[in-house]
């Protein structure tokens, strides 16, 4: 059985960019290879087994991108009053401290950019919580509760 990816239109958007990058890049490697080639012995050619390497994790990213595209769920953003896959949760910690996070599917999370996954262990306590919850999120410093404010 096929994994089913949720993507925003956004992150579908973005891996579809990533996708035509990577596919412009096959022929530079191929030059890369053939120029190598021409240095002569290939079982002792580093350039000729560098190139070799980039060009098998260029393929393999090519083919991780079109694998989750062709298995994509594009997640519609809607106005909701429980937290789902596609919005923004604003909450507020027992300690007054705010937050902000998008829930997205696996591919797109970047907790850098405040995106987390709906299969991380934050991502699942936010889900289906509603305006005025609370949450208990445990953290590397301890449990913390917070409060969902909003969401949007």
């Amino acid at each position: 059985m096929k994994k089913v990816y949720q993507l925003t239109p956004a992150g579908k958007l973005e891996l579809e960019k990533e996708l035509e990058e990577l596919k412009s890049q096959r022929g530079d490697i191929a030059q890369k290879i053939a120029d190598a080639r021409d240095y002569g012995d290939l079982s002792e050619n580093a350039e000729y087994d560098a190139a070799r390497t980039e060009q098998g994790q260029l393929e393999s990213r090519i083919s991780e991108i079109e694998e989750i595209l062709q298995n994509a769920s594009i997640i519609e953003h809607t106005k909701s009053s429980k937290v789902t896959v596609g919005v923004t949760v604003v909450m507020k910690s027992d300690k007054g401290k705010s937050v902000s996070y998008t829930i997205v599917g696996s591919v797109e999370a970047d907790p850098l950019e405040g995106k987390i996954s709906d299969e991380s262990p934050i991502g699942q306590a936010l889900l289906n919580k509603k305006v005025g919850d609370t949450v208990s999120i445990k953290t590397p410093r301890g449990e913390v509760a917070y409060t969902v404010e909003e969401i949007k």
